[in-house]
């Protein structure tokens, strides 16, 4: 394959997918930053390795070498403090932003934006292995078989951590809304 062959299938087969890749990588490492990095990483090794190639599934290719990409980086920055980006995940952010931009009912907002915040915090206490494949599933809208080729388990086993992850995700909920202080409806002057 020519350089030029190889670079034009490059672009049609893997750089569509540039922002689920990011996507995962700022879910699996919480820190915008970071998650480019890795992800100018994981583009960088999809090319070098393209010859390797052979599926029709780009997507899942790709993100398999994101996850790759992402524990590579992790070993070697198991120790240091990261911190949540809020920019990267916040109701303002891109993501979450467009689904609601036509309800202009400013308590609607501030109601969607608190529970958007508090799914999001919710997703992120998650243990890694349910939030990645949480993420893969819910956000990325992968199937079952590719999230089992892209996390590299059994079919069973990507079924038994969604629900799990699930299961955790409600309880983190359940625990946050709990704890949350009461509010109580403004009193009209007359």
């Amino acid at each position: 394959m020519t350089d030029s062959t190889k670079e034009m299938r490059f672009q049609t087969i893997v750089l569509p997918h540039l922002n689920s890749a990011f996507n995962l990588a700022s879910w699996l490492t919480r820190n915008r930053p970071d998650a480019e990095d890795v992800v100018q990483e994981a583009y960088l090794r999809a090319f070098t390795f393209f010859d390797s190639f052979h599926g029709e599934d780009g997507r899942a290719w790709l993100l398999t070498i994101v996850r790759n990409t992402f524990y590579t980086w992790y070993q070697q920055n198991q120790m240091r403090n990261t911190l949540f980006d809020e920019q990267c995940h916040s109701a303002d952010g891109e993501n979450i932003a467009e689904n609601h931009a036509t309800d202009n009912d400013p308590a609607n907002v501030l109601l969607q934006k608190d529970s958007q915040q508090q799914l999001l915090k919710a997703l992120l206490a998650l243990p890694l292995a349910f939030r990645e494949v949480m993420v893969l599933r819910e956000l990325e809208e992968l199937s079952y078989k590719q999230i089992a080729v892209i996390v590299g388990i059994p079919l069973g086993t990507v079924m038994s951590r969604l629900g799990r992850g699930r299961q955790l995700l409600e309880s983190k909920l359940r625990e946050d809304t709990a704890h949350a202080p009461a509010i109580t409806p403004m009193r009209q002057e007359i």
